[in-house]
């Protein structure tokens, strides 16, 4: 899957345990525009309603060559195609306590698809030891470069 766009925030506030491909619904100018990388999934989450998926507060640009004038609202909630299966985990997951996070929008054989992080907020602290244990990583990684 070829990613176009991400949301940063979703694996630093989240420890992610599972990951789900979702398809999603969209409009023939906002696929075109998704496809431009013209989507951003900041403030975006996941929401169950009536047995259905939704992503929700993602934002996608008008397409600038569309033809279709009129009301265009760049965040309405947009249906997720997901297997009954992935469905429950989902809902389950609501009951556990663990957030449903989307993490990134990529195209996959000409087909807009949306990858959804099953994971746990992490505490500052959390986020404090990530951020030493990669630095650390690098650092030695730098070491053993300079040696050779």
């Amino acid at each position: 899957m070829k990613i176009v766009a991400k949301n940063k925030r979703g694996t630093y506030d989240y420890t992610i345990e599972e990951r789900i491909v979702a398809g999603l619904v969209l409009s023939g100018p906002e696929v075109k525009s998704a496809k431009g990388g013209e989507i951003s999934l900041k403030g975006s989450y996941v929401s169950i309603r009536g047995g259905e998926a939704y992503l929700v507060n993602a934002h996608i640009r008008k397409y600038t060559n569309s033809s279709t004038t009129g009301d265009y609202d760049p965040t309405r909630p947009r249906k997720l195609l997901v297997h009954k299966k992935q469905l429950d985990e989902i809902i389950n997951a609501k009951h556990a306590n663990v957030q449903a996070v989307p993490l990134a929008v990529g195209v996959e054989r000409g087909l807009v698809k949306l990858e959804i992080g099953l994971g746990r907020g992490q505490k500052k602290y959390d986020k404090r030891n990530v951020i030493k244990a990669r630095q650390t990583l690098r650092d030695m990684a730098r070491e053993i470069k300079v040696k050779k």
